[in-house]
């Protein structure tokens, strides 16, 4: 499903977003082995988000454009808690003091983040490689050039 899909499923509980989540969870357990995409892995924060996102659309409240989307983060941006390593394992102990503004913002529109996404030099290859194998509906991709 694309992202505006799942969304609307999740806003109109076609579908919970915990059940999005889950089977997103699903994927990467089943497909990372091999491709090496999703380098930091979050299953209990991002079925807690979920969880929190169900929530809101039971109570009938604004859910985010991103209601319940499953969404990976590449390892060169700052969230809480975990390592900005901009693939590099020099910087695996730069733990995140505080959330970027793309992760922040994404969150505050009912994205959940199912894990990171590795880079190479600069590289979103990784992003693209977990969105078009199904490991999540979307991918934060930055550009240098």
């Amino acid at each position: 499903m694309s992202a505006i899909d799942i969304a609307q499923a999740v806003r109109s509980k076609q579908v919970s977003a915990v059940e999005v989540t889950q089977a997103y969870l699903e994927r990467i357990e089943s497909v990372n082995s091999t491709i090496n995409a999703v380098v930091q892995e979050f299953p209990d924060e991002a079925l807690l988000a979920e969880k929190v996102v169900d929530d809101i659309v039971a109570q009938g409240k604004e859910s985010g454009v991103l209601c319940g989307v499953p969404v990976s983060m590449k390892v060169n941006v700052d969230e809480l808690g975990h390592a900005t390593t901009n693939g590099l394992s020099l910087q695996r102990n730069l733990i995140a003091q505080s959330d970027s503004p793309v992760v922040s913002n994404t969150r505050a529109a009912g994205g959940v983040i199912v894990g990171r996404s590795n880079t190479l030099q600069g590289s979103s290859s990784s992003a693209a490689t977990a969105v078009a194998s199904g490991m999540c509906a979307l991918g934060h991709r930055t550009d240098i050039a």
